[in-house]
């Protein structure tokens, strides 16, 4: 077995004779020497083929090319001081190779994989995934993502939590995201279905009397995906017994402290924690990056009453009337830049946008002359207007304007470069409404799941006003973990089945193996599952979640390497009892 990693080598290691393996990353030819960058996981060890040590077999080394998989031994030595080279971790040092064996040939490459510079096609690499995975920018990530499991594990088990696996085939309990189903072939025309958390087993450990949980788990959603997303994903879940809100977040920041600590050396300053109402409010979304100010800014009460109908009407349907104020930066936009942000905020439902610019101590633009001056006089000294400031105004239902000025301020920011990309801004998000409601099926639905706790079961009946003991865990716009205290209460459980239009029958066929066992002694339990590839990603400077997966599906679901999902026999489908029925071309 291999016993020495090439990039661990040092001057105190000069003067032994070592054997080393790796691929060949670059090799230059001096006429009678030849040097090889030779790499493994670990980095790189350069080795010397001299003519006049290697004798017989430098005629291998003259036929060496890039990727050649070789085994060398020798002695290391010192390299001379014209030759040292200070970007390396070995710069200082060399293995005179004595003996050489190829152990493999590589044919021509698809792409450079020892070029970590050069951007390659995205399809090309993921076809050749094994390739591009000896890159140093999906290795190093790779490799990060293997110490944040180790960190998470050490921290968890040293409060006493279990790690256990819990199935990977289920019943299917539609909700959410669809399932991914699984024919049985015993069973013919029943299904599993692959888990999309492990939410109703480890509360089922809970009802065992484990107390604390943990998994590092697999989950599936048949959804559609898109850069933060993918259709398998891991997460670092988490349960535990007899506890609150606080306990599951104390947990929950130590581990990620320690995590943060131990992958980037950096030491994480207590969780800032917002409600949902206040994130909504200030930032437009749930799940706010908080690495740079400019807040949205009320502008409800100051232009009630105005003659401007496009706001005084939506005030009086109920609406709400709001603003960003981008501070000093009014220079930056034309007319034209305004009206292509204002087709941004359309994609969002916002019907548009109107703006100000504040120049010379005086308000410019196309409502400036419409809109009263003392709305303008209290607009500018409530929130410190000043010169070049420029304001964007959406009037509209509560969804829409949060929904609009909070992806704006999102796009403003990374036009205007004023996110810190250096910095990690965790923060909990709490008390999220237990009811949200579905336009499509014009109904009240749970806004995470039933299990959910009610803060006050009384209000369960009025779903515009009902809080639930729910809380994710945000970081630089991403959302990292969700969670909550779970109803361990069969008598609330039912009022909530209920205010949620769901049956009696209807719950005993989707989760009555768990309210069968909510029967015998459930203790109260709280948890969360933070996202292994989120987190991996916001440590690594990614914003693609297929750099921090090692063999991850494309935009459509499918993996090139492999070439799934493929058809498959028909005596396969006969054996499960399906019968797959095919789209039509069309004509």
């Amino acid at each position: 077995m291999k016993q020495y990693n090439n990039g661990e080598f040092r001057k105190k290691d000069i003067g032994k004779k070592y054997t080393v393996y790796g691929w060949v990353n670059k090799r230059r030819d001096m006429g009678g020497v030849i040097f090889v960058d030779l790499r493994d996981r670990s980095g790189f060890l350069q080795v010397v083929f001299n003519r006049s040590f290697l004798k017989s077999e430098f005629e291998i080394a003259e036929s060496l090319k890039n990727e050649y998989c070789i085994k060398v031994s020798g002695e290391l030595i010192a390299r001379t001081d014209d030759m040292i080279n200070p970007k390396i971790p070995t710069g200082e040092v060399e293995l005179m190779v004595e003996t050489l064996e190829i152990l493999s040939e590589c044919e021509t490459l698809p792409f450079n994989v020892y070029d970590n510079d050069t951007e390659i096609n995205e399809n090309i690499g993921l076809k050749y995934r094994y390739l591009d995975l000896r890159r140093d920018k999906l290795k190093d990530n790779i490799l990060i993502r293997h110490q944040v499991c180790q960190s998470a594990r050490e921290y968890l088990n040293h409060l006493g939590f279990i790690e256990i696996e819990t199935p990977i085939l289920c019943k299917s309990t539609p909700e959410g995201a669809r399932d991914y189903l699984v024919p049985s072939r015993i069973n013919k025309g029943s299904f599993y279905a692959l888990p999309q958390s492990p939410q109703i087993f480890k509360q089922l450990l809970m009802v065992s009397g484990f107390e604390k949980y943990y998994q590092i788990a697999r989950s599936f959603r048949d959804e559609d995906l898109r850069a933060d997303r993918q259709p398998e994903f891991t997460q670092i879940d988490l349960e535990m017994s007899f506890a609150e809100e606080e306990d599951v977040w104390n947990v929950t920041e130590g581990m990620i402290k320690k995590i943060v600590q131990d992958v980037k050396g950096i030491e994480l300053p207590a969780f800032p924690r917002l409600t949902y109402k206040e994130a909504m409010d200030r930032f437009g979304t749930e799940k706010p990056d908080t690495r740079f100010e400019m807040e949205l800014k009320d502008l409800t009460e100051i232009l009630k009453g105005t003659k401007m109908n496009v706001f005084n009407n939506v005030i009086e349907q109920g609406g709400i009337v709001k603003c960003l104020i981008v501070k000093n930066n009014g220079d930056k936009y034309s007319r034209s830049d305004v009206e292509h942000l204002t087709d941004f905020v359309r994609i969002y439902g916002a019907k548009g946008l109107a703006w100000l610019k504040y120049d010379n101590d005086t308000f410019n633009g196309v409502i400036a002359k419409n809109l009263e001056s003392d709305k303008l006089e209290a607009m500018r000294t409530t929130y410190n207007i000043t010169n070049n400031d420029l304001i964007l105004i959406v009037a509209d239902t509560k969804k829409i304007v949060y929904a609009s000025l909070g992806a704006l301020r999102n796009k403003i920011a990374k036009e205007l470069n004023l996110i810190d990309e250096s910095k990690l801004n965790f923060l909990w998000i709490t008390d999220f409404p237990f009811f949200e409601y579905s336009e499509t099926e014009g109904r009240w639905k749970a806004e995470h799941n039933p299990f959910t706790m009610v803060r006050n079961i009384e209000t369960i009946n009025d779903p515009e006003n009902c809080i639930s003991r729910s809380y994710d865990l945000v970081v630089n716009g991403y959302e990292l973990a969700s969670g909550g205290v779970r109803n361990h209460k069969t008598e609330d459980l039912a009022k909530i089945f209920k205010a949620l239009s769901i049956s009696e029958e209807e719950a005993s066929l989707r989760f009555g193996f768990v309210l069968e066992a909510f029967k015998y002694g459930v203790p109260p339990h709280a948890g969360i599952a933070p996202g292994l590839e989120r987190l991996v990603m916001v440590l690594t400077g990614t914003n693609d979640i297929k750099d921090v997966i090692a063999f991850p599906k494309t935009q459509s679901a499918s993996d090139l390497m492999s070439e799934a999902p493929t058809e498959v026999s028909t005596k396969q489908l006969e054996e499960l009892g399906i019968a797959v029925i095919k789209e039509e071309e069309n004509d």
